[in-house]
């Protein structure tokens, strides 16, 4: 699995991102939107960080797969998002046993399958909020405060669950 560090000098040392902020030096990081699938080829997980520029009110993402790829995102609201100042780096692997240890003291005994997250700031904070698939129809959303490297909110929901909410 990657990790942010990674992520990011991938991202600054490419061309596109070069020509991007050239082209639009007011441009920031607002969030980052991460799939990594334990179950399947990990060739199968999705990396991509989005930048808002102020200047134009929009949103565009780098997905940074095998190349990367730049493409403006369709927001539903116009208010602007918070800038992510990526103080802190993370490794999707350490995430992964932080998560398994907190599932563990929790005794969910399931097998993480899928860890979807979005790295999102709040107060100056980078934040990482989760959904993640366990067996048995099950998920977890997690809140992990990346410059603690801890928990801040921890639930399992079932499939059900869901099911139900969507039915209301």
């Amino acid at each position: 699995m990657m990790n942010s560090q990674f992520l990011f000098e991938k991202l600054h040392s490419s061309e596109e991102f070069k020509k991007f902020m050239k082209e639009k030096p007011d441009a920031f990081l607002c969030s980052g939107f991460f799939v990594i699938d334990l179950e399947n080829n990990s060739s199968d997980d999705k990396y991509n960080l989005d930048f808002y520029i102020p200047s134009e009110k929009k949103v565009f993402s780098f997905q940074l797969d095998n190349e990367i790829k730049l493409s403006p995102v369709e927001r539903p609201d116009e208010k602007a998002p918070e800038k992510v100042p990526m103080n802190d780096n993370f490794d999707f692997d350490k995430i992964k046993e932080l998560i398994t240890r907190e599932m563990e003291f929790k005794r969910i005994n399931n097998k993480i399958q899928k860890m979807l997250f979005s790295l999102q700031g709040k107060d100056g904070k980078d934040f990482l909020l989760g959904t993640i698939f366990i067996s048995g129809f099950g998920m977890v959303k997690v809140t992990i405060d990346l410059k603690e490297k801890r928990i801040t909110d921890f639930e399992k929901k079932s499939f059900f669950d869901m099911l139900n909410i969507v039915r209301k």
